[in-house]
């Protein structure tokens, strides 16, 4: 899908076909339509499809008559069925009279410029407008690390009702698996925005740079939340994991006692059921020998039981 966006006056509007100081916003282009730019901008087509690639890695490419900027974006998707994150490319094309995005998929990253969200935007000030997309790549990535660290923390809040089960476990594991797209992602753009700020092809206002260092500050937080998140996670899985397991000796412990406190009647009903003569067998020959056997055979139990409670086994 292809739309065409131009600001005048700080408004944005869909326009029908490329201008001057346009800017072309490419979801999920099919074929056909990355030819038809390609022809239309003079373009490489792989250089359009690059962002199409899941595998390719962030970087500046400059190109005859154009500069090709790849990076990571944070973006939604189910797995296990679960919402889980990960990362997908973004590519911004710079040509002389307009500005070429292209994406995978919809992305909240450049909903934000189409609503008019973003103040002080301009599709003809292409610079600007490339670092306030990476600005907004780095918050997109912020805000999805605090809805991780929300999942966590209700998962921590489960450990604590005691009503963990083993799915806590996998959607750790799920979570530190975002952690570790997002790290990755987040240095690959990091390594862009250095070179970005040697980048002299576009003309660059101050206010521009000045613009293109919050951005980078901004990733680097970014980074820093995601390996701090990364250690609370690994230490959340290893006490949802000391929690399981000492429950586990808990219950073992239990039914071990349980058994040492059955086996004490088992061991009096399986010698006194022994076919051998009943003189030397205690209360053998007593009229109420029975029923005193089986006082006796409880109050050692209840001994035991005793006994074992008194040390935290039962």
């Amino acid at each position: 899908m292809i739309k065409y966006y131009r600001t005048d006056d700080g408004v944005i509007y869909e326009i029908e076909d490329i201008e001057d100081g346009c800017w072309i916003k490419m979801d999920r282009p099919t074929y056909e339509e990355c030819t038809h730019i390609a022809n239309k901008l003079d373009v490489d087509i792989a250089d359009i499809r690059a962002a199409l690639d899941d595998e390719e890695s962030a970087r500046i490419s400059l190109e005859t008559g154009y500069t090709l900027i790849l990076v990571d974006i944070a973006s939604a998707e189910v797995r296990n069925n679960t919402e889980a994150y990960t990362t997908i490319p973004l590519g911004i094309i710079l040509k002389q009279n307009c500005i070429v995005t292209v994406c995978g998929k919809e992305t909240p990253v450049l909903t934000y410029f189409t609503e008019g969200s973003v103040k002080d935007f301009s599709t003809k000030k292409k610079m600007r407008f490339v670092y306030q997309i990476l600005y907004r790549t780095s918050v997109n990535y912020q805000l999805c690390l605090r809805v991780i660290n929300r999942k966590r923390t209700h998962i921590e809040e489960r450990i604590n009702e005691d009503d963990t089960e083993n799915v806590d476990l996998i959607n750790l594991h799920e979570l530190e698996s975002n952690l570790v797209y997002f790290v990755t992602s987040l240095r690959g753009n990091g390594a862009v925005l250095e070179r970005l700020t040697r980048y002299e092809r576009i003309k660059q206002y101050p206010e521009d740079k000045e613009l293109l260092e919050d951005v980078i500050i901004e990733n680097k937080q970014a980074i820093e939340m995601t390996q701090v998140y990364r250690d609370i996670i690994n230490g959340t899985r290893e006490l949802l994991s000391t929690v399981i397991n000492n429950r586990l000796n808990n219950v073992m412990k239990y039914l071990t006692s349980v058994t040492i406190v059955l086996a004490i009647p088992t061991v009096i009903s399986g010698l006194y059921g022994m076919n051998v003569s009943g003189e030397g067998m205690p209360f053998a020959n007593f009229p109420g020998g029975f029923g005193l056997i089986c006082i006796v055979t409880a109050i050692i139990c209840a001994i035991a039981a005793f006994l074992l409670r008194k040390r935290n086994m039962l």
